[in-house]
């Protein structure tokens, strides 16, 4: 027995029972979408009806609903709904609001994958809404030509010829719904009583022969040539039907439209061709029909891509093959300066680079843009698979090194410099590790530098492969370079400093201990301090490490004003931004008691002077670093610290770290010095040792 609720109004609400569900499990989805339709639309009528009347009887449901779309990949095969045994509730409804009766705000139609009718509106709160399209309207005529009711058409078809030619939804008329839906019979029955019809246009300029070649109805095409149609008659797109049975992969189809006269080189609406839909399909046996009927093999589109461009950028290797082998330009280029072995390195289809490459493709025919195949080759890898995985590419690092490799021989190296740009910046620039050793094993410069147009297009003037690798904060990469003999200062930003910037200790150091200028400076930001102090204050292990490989700690107390009073500080932003990099500079150098007054720095102004003091001898402290350091109960002692004068020991750990000198500072360890003097120069006297 089927279980019943109760309803808001204390009526007894029917719900679908177990006897229900298993009545209607033969049902498919489509059926069961529409019984529901139905059954909703009917109910809430009847809950209209009652809410008038208490007495008013209930709305009895037809036995035997009757579909209201019947659209049919075969309408001759067709199937009843069983009726509902009496005293059986009936089921559940969808909430009504979700099934309109009269739908408004509609932005669109479309067909299903089964063939059925949908409609896309808007209500009026905005939200998107999809419901089955409503057919109430729509001539009996189209109606038995969704059904493949045949007798049905005939009959209407001498009973008003008008309806034949009375446009439906987008402009169709009966024809074009015939085609659609592949009837056949009912084509014939259309074209006897109106053969002028045959090449009637819709809204979108679409032909009864256009729409079944774009569902393959292969007997319907065949049918339609014969009457007359027009197989050159294109859409709004200037698609013609050649070119959707091309794009349908039907050599079928294909070969009737060219037994009939169809034009195998009319180009759509960018240029595109039969020949050109071909290679993305990959269809060496539609390539070969199109060849034998005249297409020009280097047809080029509005953008100058050829057929033999679009096969190597799409991955398909039999097709390029066969153009190959039959004459096309192997070098043509595109209006942007790609050519076919361009695109195939830029998408990872490494047997099209192979078979390019043996087939004398050139590998040194620039872009507009300056780039050569090896440059497109090393900048793809990992982050190129993960964009092009929805198509299918078959894009890996790997691939991307196989690449690389099978173009680093053919490539020129002083072609590659006339570009401006070497491939290891754009290999350092994506993080493709492995590409980067392939091309540094190879001999490629790891100091070859950005030209100035391409410097420019970074904020911070970046030029090396070097800079890339810090700002990436790669690590393996930095390293890869430094090794390979990467000179750490060229760049106008130092790299140091963008390390010390994002508090990368293992970057620091690697820099460093290659030769990083330990008092690099920031042109746009002068200081009267070294810019690798103002980039460090937050982090004084980095501080410290610095201050220990020569680091100039005494131009931090070396103060314009002294003890006078300072002026008022008129910084509005904080001198760490690199954002303004290429901003003029300020006139007069920013200094250190002034950098350290900024809000973020103010709170640590004690730990840092003290950490300063440690390298530097008798100094006198400005007012504004005393007013910091009376500030803070606890920072009396650094005060107590930097009074005149200093320990003898601290003056003479001084004298002797200055005739070491800075670069001997760097390589303490390794000095043939007593353990205790190099725990000293390192301010490490105090902590325990096993020597001692």
């Amino acid at each position: 027995m089927a279980a019943s609720s109760l309803s808001m109004s204390g009526a007894v609400a029917p719900t679908l029972g177990y006897d229900d569900y298993s009545l209607y499990s033969g049902l498919s989805e489509e059926e069961m979408i529409e019984l529901a339709i139905e059954r909703s639309l009917a109910e809430a009528h009847a809950a209209g009806a009652q809410s008038g009347s208490s007495k008013a009887p209930a709305l009895q449901l037809r036995q035997n609903p009757v579909r209201q779309n019947p659209v049919r990949q075969n309408p001759s095969v067709r199937r009843t709904l069983p009726s509902r045994p009496q005293n059986t509730p009936p089921p559940a409804n969808p909430p009504r609001e979700n099934i309109p009766e009269k739908i408004v705000n509609i932005e669109g139609h479309f067909v299903t994958g089964n063939g059925k009718r949908m409609v896309r509106w808007r209500r009026y709160d905005g939200s998107l809404q999809v419901s089955p399209e409503p057919v109430e309207e729509a001539d009996p005529l189209f109606h038995a030509i969704w059904e493949g009711n045949v007798g049905r058409v005939r009959e209407l078809v001498k009973s008003s010829a008008k309806s034949m030619t009375e446009p439906y939804r987008d402009g169709w008329i009966a024809l074009h719904e015939a085609a659609y839906y592949g009837q056949r019979e009912c084509i014939e029955i259309l074209l006897r009583a109106q053969p002028g019809m045959i090449n009637k246009r819709s809204n979108k300029n679409q032909t009864p022969l256009l729409l079944a070649v774009s569902r393959c109805r292969v007997d319907c095409v065949e049918l339609l040539l014969e009457n007359g149609a027009d197989p050159d008659i294109p859409n709004a797109a200037k698609e013609t039907p050649i070119l959707k049975a091309c794009e349908r992969e039907n050599p079928e189809i294909l070969a009737i439209l060219l037994n009939h006269g169809a034009q195998v080189n009319k180009p759509c609406t960018q240029g595109w061709t039969a020949l050109h839909e071909c290679m993305c399909r990959g269809n060496v046996e539609i390539c070969e029909m199109l060849l034998e009927a005249g297409a020009k093999i280097n047809a080029r589109n509005m953008y100058g891509i050829s057929p033999l461009f679009t096969a190597s950028q799409s991955g398909r290797v039999e097709t390029l093959r066969f153009l190959i082998k039959n004459g096309a330009d192997i070098n043509t280029q595109a209006n942007d300066g790609a050519t076919a072995l361009y695109e195939a390195s830029k998408n990872g289809h490494e047997e099209i680079v192979e078979l390019l490459l043996s087939q004398n493709a050139d590998p040194n025919l620039a872009t507009k843009a300056g780039l050569l195949p090896l440059h497109i080759a090393a900048q793809r890898g990992n982050d190129g698979q993960r964009l092009l995985s929805n198509m299918n590419y078959p894009y890996s690092s790997q691939s991307s090194v196989k690449i690389v490799s099978m173009l680093i021989p053919v490539t020129s190296k002083a072609r590659v410099r006339r570009s401006g740009i070497s491939p290891l910046h754009l290999a350092a620039e994506r993080n493709k590790d492995e590409v980067l050793e392939t091309l540094i094993e190879a001999g490629y410069d790891v100091n070859a530098m950005l030209s100035e147009d391409r410097s420019k297009m970074y904020e911070d003037r970046r030029s090396t492969a070097l800079y890339f690798a810090v700002v990436n904060n790669n690590t393996d990469a930095t390293e890869m370079l430094l090794d390979a003999g990467a000179d750490p200062n060229l760049d106008t930003f130092s790299p140091l400093l963008v390390a010390l910037r994002q508090g990368c200790i293992q970057t620091v150091t690697l820099l460093v201990e290659h030769g990083a200028d330990v008092n690099a400076f920031v042109s746009t930001h002068p200081t009267s301090f070294p810019g690798t102090v103002m980039f460090c204050m937050k982090y004084l292990s980095l501080l410290k490490y610095l201050m220990d490989n020569g680091c100039d700690a005494l131009s931090c107390f070396q103060c314009q004003y002294g003890s006078n009073p300072h002026p008022p500080l008129k910084m509005t932003r904080h001198r760490d931004n690199m954002d303004d990099i290429g901003e003029e500079p300020p006139k007069v150098p920013v200094q250190f008691c002034e950098m350290i007054s900024a809000d973020i720095n103010s709170r640590w102004a004690g730990p840092i002077i003290d950490v300063l003091l440690d390298y530097v001898g008798n100094v006198q402290l400005c007012a504004r670093l005393l007013e910091h350091l009376d500030s803070y109960e606890d920072w009396a002692v650094i005060k107590e610290k930097s009074e005149p004068p200093r320990p003898l020991m601290q003056l003479c750990r001084m004298k002797i770290s200055g005739l070491l000198g800075r670069r001997r500072l760097k390589y303490m360890g390794t000095l043939p010095l007593p353990a205790r003097l190099i725990k000293y120069l390192k301010h490490e006297e105090r902590s325990r040792d096993d020597d001692f």
